[in-house]
């Protein structure tokens, strides 16, 4: 029987090219290719991009042209936009060991190097806003501005266990690797606002297409734990925290308590009857807002 999630990807592929988007595979080192989504016009060696570069940072349930697929063709017009797989999502894998949110976003970085960007906003959702983060952190002369939508700087005890109370599942990796459809419902309960009926066999199939190097994902919650709880970073850049104001994941008050904790640069703007899939659910007014606060970038630049 044809997998209906697999059978679309041709068409999400489609759309990507018509948006002015090519996958190409960028080879980090001997271990490490990411897979990457580029700007078509920029693969020519001599073509370096001359519009602002917006990067699209996935979460960790999906690869990112299905992550951004409602943002893509909203910002091809202005910007030029990438969608990076994060290391054992979509194409992109290594033989290193290193699980850690800053070894992807050191991968991401060569990446963008071998691509000639040289300066970029990064757009992180979920497990990708805190990729997003460290990017931003160790690497401030590359990230002009963050958006973040439904991330933290890092994951601490009590928040992964209230995640998995809302649930009922026994562990992180229950919750965020479902292995059923029944704990794959669950997932999608908490992770929307609206509740939505699917046919049993799409969540199969989303499952069998989705979730694969399971291990490796595994691996990367765990190293998750291992990331600095207690340490708050000082930013230069500007930050935007786009929020589902129902979001019950990562909530409102989560991010209303990281706006203080990071300063004056940050600013906090809800979304209403969205959850934590705020982008999926009400892309129009995402996209929307988005747009307005990459424009307040690029304008204030232009002045200055």
């Amino acid at each position: 029987m044809v997998n209906l999630v697999a059978a679309q990807k041709p068409l999400l592929h489609g759309l990507m090219k018509l948006a002015g988007l090519t996958a190409t595979a960028i080879t980090i080192d001997s271990e490490t290719v990411l897979n990457i989504w580029v700007p078509t016009g920029t693969l020519k060696s001599s073509v370096r991009p001359e519009k602002p570069v917006v990067v699209l940072v996935h979460g960790f349930a999906a690869e990112g042209i299905v992550t951004w697929q409602f943002q893509v063709a909203s910002l091809t017009k202005k910007y030029n936009v990438y969608v990076p797989d994060l290391l054992f999502f979509g194409g992109s894998i290594t033989d290193s060991l290193d699980r850690s949110p800053e070894f992807q976003a050191k991968c991401l970085v060569k990446a963008m190097g071998m691509l000639g960007i040289e300066k970029c906003t990064l757009v992180g959702f979920s497990y990708g806003g805190m990729v997003a983060f460290e990017l931003a952190r160790w690497w401030p002369e590359l990230v002009e501005a963050v958006v973040i939508s439904g991330s933290v700087l890092a994951i601490t005890d009590l928040m992964m266990a209230k995640m998995v109370e809302e649930t009922g599942a026994s562990s992180s990796s229950e919750l965020l690797l479902p292995t059923n459809v029944d704990r794959l419902k669950a997932l999608l309960k908490v992770a929307m606002h609206k509740k939505i009926w699917f046919p049993n066999k799409l969540y199969k199939d989303f499952l069998e297409v989705m979730f694969s190097n399971r291990k490796e994902r595994e691996q990367l919650l765990e190293a998750l734990d291992s990331a600095h709880k207690d340490i708050i970073p000082s930013f230069s850049q500007r930050i935007h925290l786009l929020w589902g104001e129902n979001d019950r994941i990562f909530n409102l008050q989560l991010a209303q308590n990281m706006k203080k904790e990071l300063g004056d640069k940050v600013t906090l703007e809800s979304i209403g009857k969205a959850g934590h899939l705020v982008h999926l659910e009400r892309p129009c007014v995402y996209n929307r807002c988005l747009k307005k606060f990459l424009a307040s970038v690029y304008e204030a630049d232009a002045k200055s």
